[in-house]
């Protein structure tokens, strides 16, 4: 009954980005995600946050937060890794949904520099223009473009 009630007075609704994490070389990935998706980027450093004097000098120029974003498109990220270090796994991809077969085969070409190429754009079973890939960051991404039938 409570959950109802939230979903009922949301004025937004709800949704889910990605937030990726990165060693020290946060802003050259999200530099380069601009380049290939566009957008709007910001950065924050660990020098300009309140943070800042209570850490290691060599980390004031490490990203604290950045977001990428372009209409609902939002892609964040930081240097921020917890004491375990970062774990590279697969259990997790970045799914992005293309407006055109020209904007899918140009984020795939992009993304894919200097990374791999493990399934090239091809019609699925299932309808879409589909393709995965892991960039050059090592995050696993999954691409898909749903022809319209006029095509």
């Amino acid at each position: 009954m409570h959950s109802n009630n939230i979903v009922k007075n949301s004025k937004q609704a709800m949704q889910i980005n990605p937030y990726l994490t990165f060693n020290g070389n946060c802003r050259e990935a999200m530099i380069f995600y601009k380049e290939c998706l566009g957008g709007e980027l910001t950065f924050q450093t660990i020098g300009e946050s309140p943070l800042s004097n209570k850490m290691p000098k060599k980390m004031k120029g490490y990203i604290l937060h950045s977001t990428l974003s372009r209409g609902a498109l939002i892609l964040m990220a930081s240097d921020m890794v917890n004491e375990k270090g970062l774990v590279k796994g697969n259990s997790v991809s970045l799914s992005l949904n293309c407006s055109s077969e020209e904007e899918i085969k140009s984020c795939y070409a992009k993304l894919s520099d200097d990374g791999t190429a493990n399934h090239q754009l091809e019609t699925s079973f299932w309808g879409v223009l589909f393709g995965d890939l892991t960039d050059r960051f090592g995050n696993h991404w999954i691409l898909n473009y749903k022809k319209n039938p006029k095509d």
